[in-house]
């Protein structure tokens, strides 16, 4: 349900130090600092890109339709369409997000989700009965709940599970439908998770998440707890994984011997390898074999768009495969008889939709049309693909970095917002943003989104190079974004704001310190401020994880360089208007790194907004808090950059 738009004045009260006026406002459980009150105008053109909606694929449904993933009210929930293009048909009504769901195999039509409670990320599963709407919890509470996966007769579940603060996963087993059943199958060590079911449920394969460039698989037998490493010797990245038909061998992404993940197959009595995907360059980020074994079906991350594959895994060749649309294929998975591919699919001028290919017919069926809140999605701007030397190409650098450039149709130049994607070990990928199109579309700000040493899709040395010390050859990167910018004359260098949350929160900060005079204000959200604090408070079981990327703080030298590099120590750098946004939940970046940057900013006198939400955890959810930041967002970028909306 859509909470109240209603604006109180609650309290004024004046900063330390320079006696800065600090305006407190509420709105539902959005707190305001400093943020004015939305004109109306403001609010109802934001809420028809507010209401573009999107619809994901996540599994098929007896009887032959599927259920999906949409939200009509304030939280994404669960749907069922029983048609291509029919009416999809709420079946949960929560005021808190579904974060994954599944089909019981076995024609039951029982379905398993998980939801968490604002936004703090210990997800807990569910089973729901269509039959009845009722819902039974099978996990238990104060513990984070991940990889819930059916057996492929539907007759038991596995998932794993961290305690509070742990950065260690246990396995779990139950019956279906049977919580009192659950038992610890293995006491884990690290971030395990269920990657697949044996055909005949006595075996379970598990995936180890060491680090972007370093993972494990392991084959459980739960008879005994007898636990088998799969090719200990290598020190290599998988992605997903899945058993053989006949249980003998198992199928994975695996970048051995190679910069990009590459299909791969692994026997398990012999450890022995065989690639199967004949393409050298670009990732395969996805994949699912067909339930008879023969077919697998993958999509490759080319340069940053998704391209579906087909192969036979008896011949050993690729098949003929549908030609989809410039986009990102998103989840996807063949039905239980392996005649039809589901999957979800989003590009840039169009919000994500589900998509069904089916083999016989080889044809490709959108199954929804989600809808864009009443705009002319023909307006809608389509982004091109930048490539530039950045600082060190000439001397052993990357030889390129690259953005996608989203640009306004109207003469410039454009003042421009440079959007930094978190992870790092993300990639900033041609798909639909509302927010990137009303800052195009109604603002005339171009939208720069580059990806940075670090991000993945680029090989694994790429993805490697900003790890721990080297994290400032990232934020210089952003220079060549913006010495690239000013080379093509087409932006408006006086007006320039980077954006981002999460890592992409840190880069805001970090940028603004190295390159202070470069930009006109800055909008962090959910942000890093200290690293050191960072890995100290974030939630037990990220900490190792993120100190396989960021560094350990616990080594002397590594921990000195945090603090001298820490933007919470160079805050004074900083010279521009701050736009700060945090969840009060967050799991992964307490909002203490929040709070500790504005306090530093109001010392030195700097205009400083803050919002935060008590009901959101690692950025905003909910849509009426994602409505509030979109129009505080838009009153700063007026502010700050002087641009004006649209009135035609």
């Amino acid at each position: 349900m859509l909470r109240s738009f209603a604006i109180a004045l609650i309290v004024c009260t004046a900063a330390p130090t320079l006696a800065q006026e600090v305006v407190v406002t509420k709105r539902g459980a959005l707190t305001m600092e400093n943020v004015p009150a939305t004109p109306p105008e403001v609010r109802e053109r934001l809420i028809q890109y507010a209401n573009a909606r999107s619809a994901s694929f996540i599994d098929f449904l007896p009887g032959g339709g599927m259920l999906i993933a949409t939200r009509f009210a304030d939280t994404t929930q669960l749907h069922t369409v029983a048609m291509p293009n029919g009416d999809r048909r709420q079946i949960t009504f929560f005021d808190d997000r579904i974060t994954g769901a599944g089909v019981r195999p076995g024609g039951s039509g029982q379905i398993m989700f998980t939801r968490d409670r604002g936004g703090d990320e210990n997800f807990q599963g569910f089973m729901l009965d269509p039959a009845t709407g009722r819902s039974t919890a099978f996990t238990e509470a104060d513990a984070r709940n991940e990889s819930i996966l059916f057996s492929r007769d539907g007759s038991k579940i596995a998932w794993a599970r961290a305690t509070k603060d742990s950065g260690d996963y246990d396995i779990l087993v139950a019956e279906a439908g049977r919580p009192e059943t659950r038992r610890v199958a293995l006491e884990g060590t690290g971030a395990l998770n269920v990657a697949d079911w044996s055909p005949t449920g006595d075996r379970l394969l598990l995936s180890q998440y060491i680090s972007i460039a370093k993972s494990r698989l392991f084959v459980l037998t739960l008879a005994d707890g007898k636990l088998i490493e799969l090719a200990p010797d290598l020190d290599v990245a998988y992605s997903g994984g899945e058993f053989t038909a006949d249980g003998r061998a198992i199928l994975t992404a695996s970048n051995e011997n190679a910069e990009f993940l590459r299909l791969t197959r692994i026997e398990i009595a012999t450890n022995a390898r065989t690639v199967l995907s004949p393409e050298t360059r670009w990732d395969v980020e996805a994949f699912d074999l067909s339930p008879d074994g023969r077919t697998i079906a993958y999509s490759l991350n080319a340069d940053g768009a998704s391209e579906l594959k087909l192969f036979d895994l008896s011949t050993r060749r690729p098949l003929a495969a549908p030609k989809l649309p410039p986009g990102v294929i998103g989840s996807f998975g063949w039905d239980e008889k392996g005649d039809r591919l589901g999957m979800t699919l989003v590009t840039a001028t169009s919000p994500a939709d589900a998509y069904v290919y089916t083999r016989k017919s080889k044809s490709l069926m959108r199954w929804t049309q989600s809808e864009v809140g009443g705009l002319d999605a023909s307006a809608f701007v389509a982004p091109t693909l930048a490539r530039f030397k950045t600082f060190d190409s000439a001397t052993g650098g990357p030889s390129e970095i690259s953005a996608w450039v989203f640009e306004p149709k109207t003469p410039g130049p454009h003042p421009a917002i440079i959007d930094i994607h978190g992870g790092p070990e993300s990639q900033s990928r041609p798909t639909f943003s509302s927010t990137r199109q009303y800052w195009v579309n109604e603002l005339g700000i171009a939208v720069i989104v580059p990806n940075v040493r670090g991000s993945t899709g680029y090989g694994k040395t790429f993805v490697s190079l900003d790890n721990s010390t080297r994290r400032l050859d990232s934020v210089k990167d952003i220079g060549a974004v913006l010495d690239w910018m000013q080379s093509t004359g087409r932006f408006d260098m006086s007006r320039v704001i980077p954006y981002g949350g999460s890592y992409g929160g840190y880069m805001v900060y970090a940028s603004m310190i190295m390159f202070p005079e470069r930009f006109a204000a800055g909008v962090n959200i959910v942000g890093i401020g200290n690293l050191r604090t960072f890995l100290e408070n974030t939630s037990g079981y990220r900490r190792d994880l993120r100190r396989a990327e960021y560094g350990d703080e616990r080594d002397p030298a590594v921990r000195r360089w945090m603090e001298e590099t820490a933007s919470f120590n160079n805050a004074d750098k900083i010279r521009r208007p701050m736009f700060i946004i945090h969840g009060d939940n967050d799991p992964r970046v307490p909002v203490s790194e929040a709070k500790a940057m504005v306090s530093q900013f109001r010392k030195q006198g700097l205009e400083t907004w803050l919002m935060t939400a008590s009901d959101e955890g690692h950025g905003f959810a909910k849509k009426s808090n994602q409505e509030a930041q979109r129009e505080a967002e838009t009153l700063f970028f007026e502010k700050v950059l002087g641009v004006k909306r649209r009135t035609d």
